[in-house]
């Protein structure tokens, strides 16, 4: 695992000196990192909309700081980035912005119920993923994106094993704070029965 990691950081390595001489070699990167850059603003932002847009932001980021890339693992230095710009859009929310919910309630998919139980839900997490550390929340992000253990490894600058242990551990925590909350929202529709 250590060898494949070793080998993606020199790859991106060569690819970012090619960028620098060449701004149209970039694209390899792009191609590289876009479907875990957008998968990640997904799960932090939660519409396809907002995610698109913070995804373009951040390969803009990316592309215009390049001369200021230092070396290391380029998924660290991108994953920051994106960080960086998802918080920056987290701040930038007005507080009546409605938060998009899985299924969208005019479309006829979900009933009346099903929105709020979602919404519910959807708050529970969270406020959940909110009480964790910043690297198990940063680990179960990055997960929840798609990114496998050895990315995540890279761009948080940790082993495989603890970011198994981060998520193991983060894992248990959620799990205690959210077993409440979805009974909860399940006695609100039982209880109406």
């Amino acid at each position: 695992m250590h060898e494949t990691r070793t080998r993606r950081e020199a790859d991106d390595a060569a690819l970012v000196a090619a960028a620098r001489v060449d701004p149209q070699a970039f694209a390899a990167l792009y191609e590289r990192y876009l479907g875990p850059v957008y998968r990640y603003c997904h799960v932090r932002l939660g519409s396809r909309e907002a995610a698109q847009d913070a995804t373009s932001d951040v390969f803009l980021k990316a592309f215009a700081g390049l001369s200021g890339y230092r070396g290391g693992a380029f998924a660290a230095w991108i994953f920051r980035i994106a960080r960086n710009v998802v918080t920056d859009r987290h701040r930038q929310r007005r507080p009546t912005e409605p938060m998009e919910v899985a299924g969208d309630p005019l479309d006829g998919v979900l009933t009346p119920e099903e929105v709020a139980v979602a919404r519910a839900e959807s708050e529970a997490l969270r406020g959940a993923l909110a009480s964790l550390s910043h690297d198990q929340r940063a680990t179960i992000e990055l997960r929840l994106s798609g990114w496998p253990d050895e990315r995540i490894a890279g761009a948080l600058g940790k082993t495989v094993a603890a970011v198994k242990k981060l998520r193991f551990r983060a894992v248990r925590r959620l799990r205690k704070l959210l077993t409440p909350a979805r009974e909860h929202s399940q006695e609100g529709l039982d209880g109406d029965a």
